[in-house]
């Protein structure tokens, strides 16, 4: 019972990936589910979220850029990201979790909410 994050990999600064979260032995249609990065060095960080009821957070830095998105049909959460900077470049990651503006932008203080983390996928952006 896990999420799979995939869809990352080398782009150029300006370019666009999109990722996808699947589910395995749950379905995403109850509850919110939320992308998170991890920087080297630096602590994960939410990037977005969004609940059963459509309800979809940002954090600031990619409000503009980012769009996140749900298949029910398909069990999956996808993560369309534009415009890259090189600072967008992490190990992206999915988990299920509330999707509350102040929980997503400080998730150091509330990580003990999200769950069913799975392996994450890597994005690398080039200057």
């Amino acid at each position: 019972v896990q999420l799979q994050a995939s869809g990352g990999g080398l782009v150029q600064a300006g370019g666009s990936l999109r990722l996808s979260c699947v589910a395995s032995g749950f379905t995403l249609d109850y509850g919110a589910t939320a992308w998170f990065r991890q920087a080297p060095g630096k602590e994960r960080e939410g990037v977005a979220c969004v609940s059963s009821s459509d309800t979809i957070r940002y954090t600031e830095s990619v409000k503009g850029r980012f769009t996140i998105s749900r298949d029910g049909a398909k069990n999956t959460v996808y993560l369309q990201m534009d415009s890259l900077k090189p600072e967008d470049t992490g190990i992206y990651y999915c988990a299920k979790g509330p999707c509350i503006g102040p929980i997503l932008n400080n998730y150091q203080e509330y990580r003990a909410k999200f769950g069913n983390w799975g392996q994450g996928t890597q994005v690398t952006v080039s200057s």
